[in-house]
C-alpha cells in the first residue's frame, strides 16, 4: 500500500463517519415531519366538524340579521310617520291653540283684576259722618 492510497483510505474513512454525522440529524429531521404530518391530519379532521358549526352559527346569525333588518325598516317608517303627523298637527292646530290659551289667559287676568278691585272697594273704610271744619280745634 502505498501513501496515496493510505490517504485515500482515510478520506473514505472519514467521509463515513461525515455520512453517518450527517445522517443522525437527517433521520430526527424525519421524524418531526412525521409527527407534523400527524398533528396536521388530527387538526383538520377536528377541524370539519368546527367548521360545520361555525357555518350553522353564521347561517342563524344571518337569518336574525334580517329579521332585525325588517324591525328597524318599520321602525325607520314609523318614526317618519310620526314626524310629519307631528308636522301636520304643528300646522293645522298650532296657531288656534296659541290664540286659544292667549284669549283664556287673557281673560283670566281680566277676572282676576276685577275681583281684587271688589276686594279693594269692600275692604276700604267708609265715613258715615262728614267731616266739617277743624278738628281737635277749641274756639
Amino acid at each position: 500500500m502505498s501513501a496515496g492510497e493510505i490517504a485515500a483510505l482515510i478520506a473514505a474513512g472519514a467521509f463515513v463517519v461525515l455520512v453517518i454525522l450527517l445522517a443522525i440529524p437527517l433521520v430526527k429531521l424525519g421524524r418531526t415531519l412525521d409527527e407534523a404530518t400527524v398533528a396536521i391530519r388530527a387538526a383538520q379532521e377536528g377541524s370539519g366538524p368546527l367548521l360545520d358549526g361555525a357555518t350553522t352559527t353564521l347561517n342563524q346569525v344571518n337569518t336574525q340579521l334580517e329579521r332585525v333588518d325588517g324591525i328597524t325598516s318599520n321602525a325607520r317608517a314609523v318614526t317618519s310617520n310620526v314626524s310629519v303627523l307631528t308636522s301636520l298637527f304643528t300646522a293645522t292646530l298650532g296657531g288656534p291653540l296659541v290664540r286659544a290659551a292667549a284669549f283664556s289667559y287673557g281673560v283670566s287676568k281680566a277676572i282676576k283684576a276685577r275681583r281684587v278691585g271688589r276686594k279693594a272697594a269692600a275692604v276700604a273704610p267708609r265715613r258715615s259722618v262728614p267731616l266739617r271744619g277743624r278738628r281737635g280745634r277749641t274756639s
